[in-house]
């Protein structure tokens, strides 16, 4: 770890950290060397500006942490060295490394250690992004470091990967002082179980929704099977509220969910304070001026997007017409092939996005097409115009279209008891356990059946492939909705717990086709 030179003062000290690539991290050293000249510090290896100004901040943190910052020419290296460096988790890896080579500190302790943090001016460690990707990559180290120092505010996080011993520092003191032996600032692993088992609370409940059985149940659907949604109905109807209820019937995240999710969340730094690992199914709902970067992902250096912040869970677009187009138009890959892949000259990445989408639209400009108690201001033309903003392959690619109509006066007074997300969830796990038990590791849920599959997992009986062909006929499908009408009939049946689709099973699919034909 540490090399003398001739006269025994001045040397070389290496400190591993890490770095992000996507979703992934990957191990990074930090080589500093001190040798005679003028006094000057380079970070060279790719460094971004965040990671230049790594200099002036190593500098005032190692003064004000009572350390005394050498007055000679030191060079930091970032290896390797043609991978660009970006982020300012560096800070604390090369402050530690300009310790041990100008022997403040014994650099034999830097021995299987991985440093990320970024420092305060007065030496204070600041939290950073990404820690569980860089935890996951310090702990699949070849070079076999297993201790990982991280700002304290993260150690929880970090400890969720029990191949780490996490190390949770405050200060740069403090580090330093774990690194001679003086204390000990271990943190003790995190059991993820404890975190998923634990009871969730989400903002709305099925019991709250009034009315709407029709809809409560094709979003039952939608949940237990992975299926798309587009919920069409004038303003105030309720399209809002049914769609912010879709993640309280989902099933709960699986630990592998679990990881995958939080992974996404700590590198937007999107994590909530003091919640090291996301338990809930994400719900992300981005405004209708959103621009197609940050709906699909992008960047110099590709960054996830808000389709992959909803993997595993919700994307939300309320206002579906008011969205660009180009926006609209790119989200066909996703939900086809449920990954994102974004091509740039700095590389090529590719995110996860297996999401349930949630659209909500009005009938025309003015909303009230469908309203029988308003009449609509729209001429034909225009309200033919508005439908339009939604293109044909798009609604090819929505399983579920549905019509919300406005409530009437005697569904707000009707005080039935009304069934709770709880008691709705358990039938949607329970749909879900068939397909699990159905599929294996090949699919996790019917929406996700490819083409050449759909005649083993969806065969009909007869009367089923009679229906099934007058609906192709006269409402002038295409082969992609004939083969999500099967899909979605194969999870009307699981929720039903028969093993084949029956010919009600499939109706009420086409059924929900309806708005497409309407169109």
């Amino acid at each position: 770890m540490i090399a003398a030179r001739e006269r025994g003062m001045l040397v070389l000290a290496k400190v591993r950290s890490c770095a992000m690539t996507g979703l992934d991290g990957y191990e990074v050293e930090v080589e500093v060397d001190i040798s005679n000249g003028l006094p000057a510090f380079d970070v060279v290896g790719l460094p971004d500006p965040s990671v230049k100004e790594a200099r002036e901040r190593v500098r005032s943190a190692l003064r004000n942490s009572g350390f005394k910052f050498p007055n000679s020419r030191i060079t930091v290296n970032l290896a390797p060295a043609d991978i660009r460096k970006e982020g300012t988790w560096y800070d604390l890896p090369i402050a530690l490394g300009v310790l041990a080579a100008s022997e403040q500190i014994n650099a034999i302790f830097l021995d299987g250690l991985f440093a990320i943090g970024e420092l305060a001016l007065d030496g204070n460690i600041r939290s950073v992004n990404g820690v569980l990707q860089m935890a996951v990559a310090a702990g699949n180290s070849r070079s076999g470091g297993v201790d990982l120092m991280v700002p304290a505010i993260n150690a929880k996080e970090a400890a969720l990967v029990k191949s780490t011993r996490v190390i949770g520092a405050s200060t740069l003191f403090e580090a330093a002082s774990h690194i001679s032996g003086l204390i000990d600032l271990r943190h003790p692993s995190v059991d993820m179980k404890e975190f998923i088992s634990g009871e969730e609370k989400y903002d709305t409940d099925a019991s709250d929704i009034i009315g709407h059985e029709t809809a409560k149940r094709a979003l039952e659907i939608a949940a237990a099977g992975g299926h798309n949604v587009l919920l069409v109905g004038p303003p105030g109807s309720g399209k809002t509220m049914l769609a912010r209820n879709i993640p309280s019937i989902l099933p709960r995240l699986t630990e592998k969910e679990c990881l995958e999710v939080t992974k996404t969340f700590s590198l937007c730094g999107l994590l909530p304070p003091g919640e090291p690992l996301i338990r809930r199914r994400p719900f992300r709902s981005p405004h209708h001026t959103a621009s197609s970067a940050s709906i699909i992902g992008g960047g110099k250096n590709p960054r996830p997007g808000e389709v992959t912040l909803a993997n595993h869970g919700v994307l939300f677009l309320d206002e579906f017409p008011e969205y660009q187009r180009n926006v609209l138009e790119s989200l066909r890959q996703p939900l086809e092939d449920r990954i994102v892949t974004i091509s740039r000259v700095a590389g090529v990445q590719t995110f996860p996005a297996s999401f349930i989408l949630v659209a909500a639209m009005n009938p025309c400009f003015c909303g009230e097409r469908t309203n029988p108690n308003k009449i609509c201001s729209c001429t034909p033309w225009q309200a033919d115009r508005y439908m339009k903003k939604i293109s044909g392959p798009l609604l090819d690619r929505i399983d579920i279209q549905l019509d919300v109509p406005v409530l009437k006066y005697e569904d707000l007074t009707n005080t039935q008891k009304r069934e709770t997300s709880a008691e709705v969830r358990v039938r949607v796990e329970k749909a879900r356990h068939v397909q699990q038990q159905r599929y294996g590791k090949e699919y996790t849920c019917n929406a996700e059946i490819r083409g050449r599959d759909l005649k083993k997992y969806c065969q009909l009986d007869q009367a089923g492939t009679k229906l099934l062909k007058k609906a192709f006929q006269t409402m002038g499908l295409s082969l992609r909705a004939h083969d999500r009408i099967l899909r979605v009939a194969r999870t009307i049946a699981d929720l039903a717990g028969l093993p084949h689709i029956q010919e009600d099973h499939l109706a009420e699919a086409i059924q929900y086709r309806s708005f497409e034909n309407k169109g």
